[in-house]
């Protein structure tokens, strides 16, 4: 299920603090803070998605926290970008990014062999 860009942000703030309440969520912003209430719609409608759940906080509100890790959405995401933008072309997204950042063959090799060792760590056997 996609996040719009405001879930995204919020998903963002439980990924880093764990449970958390609203009102600590809504701290995190910069100034001008977003209304209390537009961060508790947020925080809801994330819960109706299944991203978040509650428990009761010493019968004042609630305490919510992350049903679905980081890892798990960005993985969902990339997935996403790979099959719908690249057609499902490793290689081409790939190339769409080192062309976009301007990488150089010597950066080329340098993230080849990161991938090669976290493959090898994550995938012994292969």
């Amino acid at each position: 299920m996609r996040l719009t860009k405001a879930e995204e942000q919020i998903m963002q703030y439980f990924w880093e603090m764990g449970e958390t309440r609203v009102s600590l969520i809504r701290d995190r912003f910069s100034d001008p803070k977003p209304a209390r209430n537009t961060v508790s719609t947020v925080v809801r409608v994330l819960e109706s998605k299944g991203f978040v759940g509650h428990r009761d906080w010493s019968g004042r509100g609630y305490i919510y926290f992350p049903l679905v890790s980081k890892e798990e959405y960005t993985r969902t995401l990339m997935s996403r970008l790979l099959k719908g933008y690249f057609n499902n072309s490793f290689p081409a997204l790939a190339s769409f990014f080192a062309k976009e950042n301007d990488l150089s063959i010597k950066e080329m090799d340098e993230l080849l062999e990161e991938v090669k060792k976290d493959l090898e760590k994550n995938n012994p056997e292969k």
